[in-house]
């Protein structure tokens, strides 16, 4: 191969282009309290990732690595760093960034063998918690840049968590939840929770009293839901996804009956906090919604929404 001249082997081409685009550059961050620090596992996609967890006045730190492997001198045009916040929508792929930081960890020069720079982003603005949902998806993390010559650059991201909590207000309204419904001259029953806002670790209670059973209940049972909604107007979309289900009752209640309801949101990994119109681009809410199947397999059902949230100190 002929090249201005010049024979180039295959082999020299792999290198010079591995050279050219980062290829050959290992990077790596660990934050500064990685040891102590608690770690959440959380579903991004089809797996499982395990990311540190910070709250939102946390201050981020630790050091990044950069190497150059074989000990091969590399010249670059400037290494930095990037702490950013945004959010992803799968369905139009747009992404909006909410919060964005940068350090200069060094000045265009060469790589030899291992550098390591120390960060922090003190005072950083972290308002929303992460979220990995049905279309949409908040997170944030680093991203470790080493730009090349001719726009080329290598690039690192760590993903971290972020929850919010909320703090308890006992002043707060949190009051019992009572409800009717029914078909005419077929069925009626009553039911209550003992609350309408509950945090993440805490036990729904609530009885179904039947009033009037004139159809053959074949089984009961009681979902979540969680309603994702984004966009506005024409472009507003809504989703919904059943967080959990478990069977209250197998068989016909009779007249009179009280069926006891308690449900552990703690064994619900996948529950997160109501989230109101964040940052102006998603919201979600969570329903209880409780369904009466008959013999026929004709379902009825009743949907109450509920408040979640994180418990702070």
């Amino acid at each position: 191969l002929g090249v201005g001249g010049t024979h180039c082997s295959m082999k020299a081409l792999r290198k010079g282009a591995a050279e050219l685009f980062g290829e050959s550059i290992k990077m790596g961050v660990r934050f500064g309290d990685a040891d102590s620090r608690r770690s959440v596992t959380v579903r991004v996609g089809e797996r499982d990732a395990e990311q540190l967890l910070f709250g939102p006045e946390d201050t981020i730190s630790g050091t990044v690595h950069v190497d150059s492997p074989s000990g091969r001198r590399i010249e670059h045009q400037g290494i930095r760093l990037e702490l950013i916040g945004q959010i992803e929508s799968v369905l139009d792929r747009t992404v909006t960034e909410f919060t964005s930081l940068v350090r200069e960890l060094a000045e265009p020069g060469e790589l030899l063998g291992r550098a390591e720079f120390p960060f922090e982003f003190a005072d950083v603005e972290k308002p929303y918690e992460s979220y990995d949902g049905i279309h949409m998806r908040l997170r944030y993390f680093l991203r470790l840049t080493v730009a090349k010559a001719y726009g080329a650059k290598a690039v690192h991201e760590e993903t971290f968590r972020v929850y919010t909590t909320t703090p308890v207000d006992e002043s707060e309204s949190n009051n019992a939840i009572k409800m009717e419904v029914g078909i005419e001259d077929c069925l009626h029953i009553e039911f209550e929770y003992n609350k309408s806002r509950y945090h993440l670790r805490e036990v729904v209670l609530g009885k179904i009293f039947f009033l009037l059973v004139r159809i053959r209940i074949k089984h009961m049972e009681l979902a979540i839901i969680k309603r994702e909604s984004s966009g506005v107007g024409a472009n507003a979309y809504t989703e919904s996804d059943t967080v959990a289900k478990y069977e209250i009752m197998d068989g016909a209640p009779v007249r009179g009956e009280a069926i006891p309801i308690r449900l552990f949101l703690s064994g619900f990994d996948q529950l997160t906090p109501t989230f109101r119109n964040v940052n102006n681009k998603f919201s979600v809410r969570y329903f209880l919604n409780l369904v009466l199947v008959d013999e026929e397999d004709r379902r009825y059902f009743k949907q109450q929404e509920v408040f979640f949230y994180r418990k702070g100190p």
